[in-house]
């Protein structure tokens, strides 16, 4: 490591075989805590390139647990988070109503590293149980249409890093790779970043897989479609920008889209939106979301995709998903 990091103080940028070597190294357990510490710096203080992040992600995908999910055809809805705007759990509430609508999804997610409230916190909370049996997850799928992916189940190659990263707090090269990651390699694909060159790097990667993709970054810094003004979009067929009206919806202002506090507040917010007694803006905000998951599958306009949206989250169908997944975490 002594030599990587002296190559990377000296303004050198990682092949994207060295990239792939570091981080199997650092599953092997070969560097210490300030080395790994280090190394995650440097990717603080400079962007990573399209071949670091590539090779990044050769070395995640090589040592997970893979699951098998692909009769289903499902999409995963992620966001890289590390966008420091401390929203509600929008993309998971998303998931619950593209499931509730009748597209799989296999969701992949983990605890708040660089957020008070993760994905992964939410849905332990809730009483959902983390599992990488096959059969457990192919039942979630084919009852619910929904399936949980708790990253740390399939990533055991990352424990080295996982306490380092919650001890530093902030955003590291990991937010940039976890929606590439996930352990069942869905075709399907709806990703938030929170830069545009993110949204570019991943737009280039994806478009050399058989990926059926949408990269979403809101202009205001966003890593989700939030209302508060328009989003970027790239995908396998086209580049473009999304605005509410779209949607055929208002503006909204920032602080109507806020998490909780804490998890527990988070996770109420979570329940009133399934219940249907979220705000407008709220409803609005995960039906954008949801909308451009199902116009990825389904190949129609966003607006239509919205409208499904709607119809799932105003008509209990994604509440029904979560408590099925309850009953059979139970």
């Amino acid at each position: 490591m002594k030599e990587i990091l002296n190559r990377l103080i000296n303004h050198d940028i990682l092949s994207k075989e060295d990239a792939r070597q570091v981080l199997v190294n650092i599953a092997r357990g070969a560097y210490n805590p300030s080395q790994i510490s280090a190394f995650l710096t440097v990717y603080m203080m400079r962007s990573v390139t399209i071949e670091e992040l590539e090779g990044f992600r050769d070395a995640l995908l090589e040592l997970c647990l893979g699951i098998d999910l692909s009769d289903y055809d499902p999409i995963d809805l992620c966001g890289t988070g590390g966008d420091g705007k401390d929203t509600f759990n929008i993309s998971t509430l998303a998931s619950f109503v593209t499931a509730g609508a009748g597209i799989a999804v296999t969701k992949h997610g983990n605890y708040g590293v660089s957020s008070k409230c993760g994905s992964s916190n939410v849905m332990e909370f809730l009483g959902i149980r983390f599992s990488n049996e096959p059969d457990f997850l192919r039942r979630s799928i084919e009852e619910t249409g929904i399936c949980v992916l708790h990253a740390p189940l399939f990533h055991p190659a990352m424990k080295n890093v996982a306490p380092i990263r919650r001890e530093l707090g902030v955003k590291t090269f990991f937010n940039m790779l976890g929606p590439m990651v996930n352990p069942a390699f869905p075709r399907n694909q709806m990703v938030g970043v929170f830069n545009l060159e993110l949204a570019r790097m991943y737009g280039y990667l994806y478009q050399n897989t058989d990926k059926n993709f949408t990269v979403l970054h809101a202009l205001d810094g966003y890593d989700e479609i939030s209302l508060t003004g328009n989003t970027k979009t790239i995908s396998n067929q086209r580049e473009g920008m999304l605005s509410p009206s779209d949607f055929g919806v208002a503006r909204i202002d920032p602080s109507e889209i806020v998490g909780g506090d804490d998890i527990q507040a988070s996770a109420q917010i979570f329940l009133d939106i399934l219940q249907g007694k979220g705000s407008n803006a709220q409803n609005h905000v995960v039906c954008a979301n949801a909308g451009v998951a199902i116009a990825t599958v389904k190949q129609c306009s966003p607006r239509q995709g919205f409208e499904i949206a709607m119809e799932s989250l105003m008509g209990g169908k994604g509440l029904n998903a979560l408590k099925k997944l309850q009953e059979l975490s139970a």
